[in-house]
């Protein structure tokens, strides 16, 4: 298939705004890892008209996919993690095509995985962490046993890769036999939840006591990225740290995450009056011993 692929690539690579490409061989007969294409051709470029281009080829019986990203999609989906497969691509896809060794740079970025990247990807995960934690807190107490299992093995997901990254590796599309590795308590309690043959009610009881540690064990590598943006000035509103560009990628994590933060005494709140009567804005600030 690459050799079939080969003039579309090559044209590609003639153009300067092209700065690597990746092609993919599917590695079993159903493969997740390339959408179950035979071949996948990752195609980088400094930008574009749209973030993501995909187009589809098919040879006989075989099938390929195209997708050409900017280099800065190709970040965001990095370090927010939306694109697990990306990972598995650069790490073990055939570089056929790289400008100044971008791509090359790229993959021992990925294998030495810088601390300052880490510190943001362990932020994003602990804040959905919290989300799922809290939210499936809420369901256990309604007796919506279900939707509290579903939140409580979104939880378990995040916590594995906070695992993964807390020892300096990039969670892969296979976190969980990562994680039998690196961290046996966390794979231990997954096991159990979907094994266990205890009720579903006990199995949730048990997991929200274990989590609730692991989580206290946890918020202050979790906290690290927040609390050094916070640090930039004294004071900020709610809108500018939406607006704050590395906290974007918290999204819709953000305040759920800012209030635990403050319930754990690393976020303050300063009042300040408005016009209204008894009315207050609300500030946050970090103490700078919590840096």
């Amino acid at each position: 298939m690459e050799q079939l692929l080969r003039p579309i690539y090559q044209e590609r690579a003639s153009q300067p705004n092209t700065l690597g490409i990746i092609i993919v061989e599917k590695r079993e007969d159903v493969s997740p890892i390339t959408d179950t294409f035979d071949t996948v051709l990752l195609i980088v470029t400094k930008e574009n008209k749209v973030p993501v281009y995909t187009k589809h080829y098919t040879y006989e019986n075989k099938k390929a996919a195209m997708h050409i990203i900017t280099e800065k999609q190709l970040h965001k989906w990095l370090l927010v993690g939306t694109n697990k497969k990306l990972i598995d691509w650069i790490l073990f896809g055939k570089i056929v095509f790289d400008r100044n060794e971008y791509i090359s740079d790229l993959k021992q970025n990925l294998k030495d995985f810088p601390f300052y990247g880490r510190n943001i990807k362990m932020g994003i995960e602990f804040a959905k962490l919290i989300r799922h934690y809290l939210e499936g807190k809420v369901c256990f107490e309604e007796t919506n046993f279900l939707d509290a299992y579903n939140h409580v093995v979104e939880s378990l997901h995040h916590l594995a890769r906070l695992a993964i990254l807390d020892k300096g590796l990039y969670p892969e599309v296979t976190v969980w036999s990562q994680v039998k590795q690196i961290d046996p308590e966390i794979y231990k309690l997954y096991e159990e939840l979907i094994t266990s043959e205890e009720s579903i009610e006990k199995r949730l009881e048990l997991l929200f006591l274990a989590s609730e540690f692991l989580i206290h064990s946890r918020t202050a590598d979790g906290a690290r990225h927040i609390i050094s943006v916070m640090s930039k000035k004294e004071y900020w509103t709610i809108q500018e740290l939406h607006e704050q560009e590395e906290l974007k990628n918290y999204s819709v994590d953000l305040e759920v995450f800012v209030e635990f933060l403050i319930s754990k005494g690393y976020i303050f709140v300063e009042k300040v009056e408005t016009k209204g009567n008894r009315i207050f804005h609300r500030y946050y600030k970090i103490e700078q011993t919590t840096i």
